[in-house]
């Protein structure tokens, strides 16, 4: 409990106040995971229509808290996927304290700024670029793995990249086959199902691999599949039964058939936004509660670990956090990824979120570095593209790219300064 906390005398001055300082610089790291990376589940659903900001706030809140406390994780990463090894700090447990809390504002601050401007930006780089720039300062040039700084650099590319032309294939397939049709309700009738199916399928193995990775479950791969493919096959037969009641074309009501068509595509992004929402407040809060509770940990154990066990209030606190930040300031990157790159009706929306799944999957069977917002603004860009390039803002797009590559540098300049503040505030 927070009440039950006991210092042990490391070097640091006014220990206490220190944790709670942790405390506030876990929330503000949610608050601005919030306010920037949620537009990844929610932001195309907002901009197509399916969903009003009221309502997917609303919805987010559940399944992005849910998937935060659920699933968030008992033990976390101390380190950000492997940048620094913590032993490096192992003689001086304060520094790693110090460099976690700065980490935090560093990325927290950076944020803010990008979700001031509309930027959707990755919240794990944000945090990977802050703990570079202070391991730097506190231990050196070789404490961090540049090898693995330099696979994320080349993921600025090959998210978006794979994302893009998933997304672009789809949708073209989609147009000609589905909805540029003589009768295209008759045939959303026969195709549904089968998308349907597909969706789900993807998004159990989100949830399956992504979503619930930090839960003691280790099911075998059979398992997974076995799984997946029931649910999808249970969801592609309640979705044939739903959608057999609807009423095919007549010709006088044939005006309409396209907006018939888009409310049925709505309803498929509705439920990816959900299962995208809750895989997303599983993971990303770990960049928020991942360096608290390693901070935390060491506060109070004087000791350095490689992982440290997060209690429940922490997750709980991420997610309010994470839901706050939603809530005040999220509508602006939402309407970015919604409205500025490209015009998107549920269709366009459905499979930009349907393609930046199916590339988050890949990606993380084959183990390839991504991030969520560069595949899912590369799966927005694809669909866009997928109609001419006139239909897409490349001024909005380069203004992306371009806080894409300052996010790393940003972290790590602005950690080089908290770490100094801290280390001069609460040092001996």
């Amino acid at each position: 409990m927070i009440g039950m906390i006991s210092v042990p005398l490391i070097a640091v001055s006014h220990p206490t106040l220190l944790l709670g300082v942790i405390c506030v610089a876990g929330l503000y790291m949610a608050w601005a995971i919030g306010a920037n990376d949620v537009a990844n589940a929610m932001g195309t659903s907002v901009g197509s229509g399916a969903l009003t900001l009221k309502r997917a706030v609303i919805i987010a809140a559940i399944f992005e808290f849910s998937g935060a406390v659920i699933a968030g994780g008992s033990v976390s990463k101390t380190i950000r996927k492997g940048i620094v090894s913590p032993e490096v700090f192992s003689d001086a447990p304060e520094l790693l304290v110090f460099a976690m809390l700065s980490a935090l504002f560093a990325a927290a601050v950076w944020l803010s700024i990008a979700s001031s401007k509309g930027w959707p930006v990755s919240t794990t780089h944000s945090i990977v670029g802050s703990i570079v720039g202070v391991a730097i300062v506190s231990r050196g040039f070789d404490a961090v793995e540049w090898g693995k700084v330099g696979t994320i650099v080349a993921s600025w590319v090959t998210s978006p990249v794979i994302a893009g032309v998933t997304a672009f294939t789809l949708f073209t397939l989609l147009r000609k086959y589905v909805i540029a049709v003589e009768d295209p309700i008759k045939r959303i009738k026969k195709v549904a199902p089968f998308l349907v199916f597909g969706t789900t399928m993807v998004l159990a193995l989100v949830t399956l691999w992504k979503g619930l990775k930090h839960l003691d479950l280790e099911p075998s791969t059979l398992q997974t599949w076995s799984a997946a493919i029931a649910v999808s096959a249970l969801s592609a037969v309640l979705a044939a039964l739903a959608i057999r009641g609807v009423k095919e074309d007549v010709e006088e009501e044939k005006e309409f058939h396209y907006a018939r068509v888009e409310k049925i595509f709505a309803i498929l992004q509705i439920y990816t936004a959900c299962a995208v929402a809750f895989a997303h407040g599983s993971n990303d809060v770990a960049n928020a509660i991942g360096p608290m509770a390693a901070a935390w940990g060491t506060l109070q154990d004087g000791v350095v670990s490689s992982n440290n066990p997060v209690p429940t209030w922490m997750l709980a606190m991420g997610g309010v956090g994470i839901v706050i930040g939603l809530a005040t300031w999220g509508y602006k990157v939402i309407e970015t990824v919604g409205k500025k790159i490209t015009h998107l009706t549920p269709s366009r929306g459905y499979v930009a979120e349907f393609a930046a799944a199916i590339t988050i999957v890949t990606a993380s069977q084959l183990g390839m570095p991504i991030s969520t917002t560069h595949t899912l603004v590369g799966a927005v860009l694809g669909v866009g593209l997928a109609r001419g390039i006139a239909a897409t803002n490349l001024g909005v797009v380069g203004q992306i790219a371009v806080s894409w590559v300052v996010t790393l540098p940003a972290g790590a300049g602005l950690a080089i300064f908290f770490f100094y503040v801290l280390k001069f505030t609460f040092g001996t």
